[in-house]
């Protein structure tokens, strides 16, 4: 299994985003009634009262009540996050106090203390600390002065007034409380200069993601990763078709620029801009090329779409082979030659893979080069999930896309007809499907008719790909292949590991297959002869780069360090305040 990337590793955290619930209505709901529970357990246990109803009402009005307050000490005033930091605050209280009971039935103690409460009032007060400096964007003076506000409310309003100086003064109770409150310091500390002297603040690194997400507001996050982003050539490849009669115009379009980080940040959805920007009649597919190539900022993605307008014609003809694929165990390659311009589909589907490293594109475009290929364009179709695609695999794609282009030279060439349909007009609401929705294309070679699909989608479900392309055969028609444009936008919160709904797990297979074959009737309904130009363009813009995504997976392990490291710290502590 190849080592993962800086990219994966910093995915890989990314569930540590779905701890909340998705809603804070379901936050606000839990923490009622984990407030509750600890009114009547704490009223019932180590007070021994028999009246619980109305300190269980107590500590829920004190919850709600301080709510409201914990708004005015984060940087947005948002009431949802109050409310999520309420849910695990409350967690921690109501656990800290089960386990004190329950350590106190265990070693026998005479008569139940009200330490274990008083430390879980102090270990909620210490779990604030830590999430309004990193979450909700307050100093560490801030942090501070609102870490007790809820937890000594829902105390005092639960403790009787008499009890209050000798459980709040008990002299285990401070000393333990103090080393909570100093490694919650500490760690808040620590974590935001855990980025120097690359990143001034990883708080703010956090709460920019946070925003983003939340708000939908990518100015405080572009900011940042603008930074460090560099300047970098890219190019833009670009097969037209266009009708005899100049009134049908159709592109399939290749960028270097790689679709991404994620929604709404820079680039994310820059596949249905560019599909918009080509007045729709387009496939834009995913070339061979990674999230080095991710433009930061939605100004540079401006710019990058005004400079297509500068593209310019390479080359041109009339003529164009029937389709060849070849598969090499798990590898898959098929394509069709216009003239000297190889159009190549590169897949593992149904096993699926990452982005194909650059050394692919290069080796196959050297190999084209030394027989005289004018140009090879190589469409990595992103048609089934997997992980980074291993060296065995890697070299079946490349004998695959070797013995294609070679079979493709030995193919007569002929004059071509085209027809395309987009779903545009079939009104298609489903997350894993952005903005440019599927489509057909439909080419006659020697009186045959062949079919490409695609969608503005990230990545495929393993096994969609042969269910369609079996639609076809049943229906008696071929579909050359399946791609994706691996846009990474995202329509709303997909609360799962990848981050994204891929196709076909949303909209099902069979309304797919449906879907597509539809829309190949209506492509070869509109067929019409017709020519094609190859169009090259290239231009200069920011790009994030390899090393702010190395930068940021270091600043995230060290993060992640020193939190497990005060986490033990806090367990040890924990476990020593019960055997004394």
């Amino acid at each position: 299994m190849p080592e993962k990337d800086d990219v994966s590793k910093i995915h890989d955290k990314y569930t540590l985003s779905l701890i909340n619930p998705s809603s804070h209505y379901i936050s606000l709901a839990i923490s009622i009634v984990i407030a509750g529970l600890i009114g009547a357990f704490t009223a019932s246990t180590y007070l021994g009262s028999t009246e619980v109803i109305l300190p269980t009402l107590a500590v829920i009005g004190a919850l709600v009540g301080t709510q409201f307050l914990d708004i005015l000490f984060s940087k947005h005033k948002e009431y949802s996050k109050s409310l999520h930091v309420s849910l695990f605050g409350n967690g921690l209280f109501f656990v800290s106090t089960l386990i004190g009971f329950g350590a106190m039935g265990l070693f026998e103690k005479d008569g139940l203390d009200l330490f274990y409460v008083t430390m879980g009032m102090i270990v909620f007060a210490s779990f604030r600390i830590g999430i309004f400096t990193t979450i909700l964007g307050a100093s560490l003076k801030k942090a501070w002065a609102v870490a007790f506000i809820q937890p000594l409310a829902m105390y005092l309003v639960l403790i009787p007034p008499e009890m209050w100086i000798s459980s709040l003064t008990n002299p285990m109770a401070l000393f333990f409380g103090a080393i909570f409150l100093g490694l919650a310091t500490a760690w808040a500390y620590l974590t935001d200069k855990a980025g120097r002297p690359g990143l001034k603040s990883t708080h703010e690194l956090i709460q920019a993601y946070v925003t983003s997400m939340s708000r939908k507001d990518p100015d405080p996050l572009e900011k940042i990763i603008e930074q460090s982003a560099t300047e970098s050539t890219v190019s833009t490849s670009q097969l037209r078709f266009e009708s005899s009669d100049k009134e049908d115009d159709f592109r399939i379009v290749l960028p270097d620029i790689h679709p991404g980080p994620f929604h709404p940040i820079g680039g994310s959805n820059i596949t249905d801009l560019i599909y918009k920007k080509m007045d729709s009649t387009a496939m834009v597919m995913h070339s061979i090329s990674n999230h080095d190539l991710n433009l930061p900022t939605q100004k540079e993605v401006q710019n990058y779409l005004n400079s297509l307008q500068e593209s310019k014609v390479q080359q041109g003809g009339a003529v164009c082979t029937e389709p060849v694929a070849v598969t090499i165990n798990k590898a898959r390659a098929g394509g069709l030659l216009f003239d000297r311009t190889a159009l190549l589909f590169l897949s593992l589907s149904p096993h699926g893979m990452e982005d194909l490293p650059p050394n692919v594109r290069s080796e196959i475009e050297q190999f084209a080069e030394n027989r005289n290929f004018e140009q090879v364009m190589i469409v990595d179709t992103h048609n089934a999930m997997g992980n980074d695609i291993s060296k065995e695999d890697s070299e079946d794609l490349l004998l695959a896309a070797k013995s294609t282009l070679d079979t493709l030279k030995t193919k007569e060439s002929h004059p071509f007809k085209f027809g395309f349909a987009n779903s545009e007009d079939m009104e298609l609401i489903e997350n894993d499907i952005a903005g440019g929705g599927i489509a057909i294309l439909c080419l006659e070679i020697n009186n045959k008719k062949y079919f490409l699909g695609w969608a503005d989608a990230n990545n495929m479900e393993n096994g969609v790909r042969e269910t369609i392309v079996k639609h076809f055969a049943d229906n008696g028609s071929e579909l050359i292949e399946i791609c994706t444009s691996d846009t990474h936008y995202t329509a709303s919160g997909a609360r799962n590991r990848n981050g994204y709904h891929q196709l076909g797990v949303l909209s099902k297979p069979p309304e797919l297959s449906n879907w597509y074959f539809d829309l190949a009737q209506k492509a070869e309904s509109r067929i019409k002869e017709g020519s094609f130009e190859v169009l090259e363009h290239q231009t200069n813009v920011k790009v994030m780069g390899p090393t702010i995504f190395s930068d940021y997976s270091k600043i995230m392990d060290k993060t992640m360090n020193i939190t497990k490291y005060c986490l033990i710290a806090d367990a040890g502590l924990f476990l020593a305040a019960i055997f004394l």
